[in-house]
């Protein structure tokens, strides 16, 4: 029997987890059965099940995998001179995602998003994945803050900022951006870089003459 390649593995677990990830953006969790990532992969449940054991195990290579994701945006952004600067940076890493995960709704919407709320939503029943969820975002957090960090190397921040409260700034607001994405619609990359950069330019106010 030939072998099966690496490649084909790797192909095969894409596919089963970008359609589970579709139904559970599409219908949540809960109201996902087996039955329907098997449908919406197109696999029997053996090519599945050889995988995954079922959706918890889904869920959490889902969540693990996106995190890598952003890490790895990140990560080449600490690495670059000079260092993207936050209105340029933020922008680019949404829609590196978008890129990398462009799976949409039936009507267009984009699914990372709306996954990422019932991620979320996931976490408060379930210990197991909260603990898979909290390992990523302290490694983001870290990513965040090699950025940062590079920021303060190249002189484009104070050398005694606190590095990991403007991690977690950064990181509220790429969430609550991709937030409004999934609950409101209407906010692109470019218009949060136009808000970023209108922030950035805040300077001391001027008296009235």
């Amino acid at each position: 029997m030939a072998r099966v390649s690496q490649q084909h593995l790797d192909a095969r677990r894409r596919q089963i987890l970008d359609g589970a990830a579709s139904c559970f953006a599409r219908n949540g969790f809960h109201a996902t059965s087996m039955q329907d990532v098997l449908k919406e992969a197109d696999l029997s449940a053996g090519a599945v099940y050889r995988y995954f054991r079922g959706k918890d195990e889904l869920i959490a290579a889902i969540v693990t995998d996106v995190l890598d994701t952003v890490r790895g945006i990140l990560e080449q952004a600490a690495r670059e001179s000079p260092p993207p600067t936050p209105d340029v940076l933020v922008p680019r890493s949404l829609a590196r995602m978008r890129e990398e995960r462009p799976a949409t709704l039936d009507g267009g919407e984009w699914m990372f998003p709306r996954l990422m709320i019932q991620v979320w939503t996931e976490t408060t029943r379930s210990p197991e994945l909260a603990a898979v969820l909290g390992e990523g975002y302290d490694d983001v957090r870290r990513a965040w803050g090699r950025v940062v960090e590079s920021y303060q190397d190249a002189g484009l921040m104070s050398a005694d900022a606190d590095t990991d409260a403007v991690a977690r700034a950064m990181i509220a607001l790429v969430q609550g951006s991709a937030a409004q994405m999934a609950l409101f619609g209407g906010i692109s990359e470019r218009t949060l870089g136009e808000g970023l950069r209108a922030l950035m330019a805040m300077g001391p106010a001027r008296a009235d003459s």
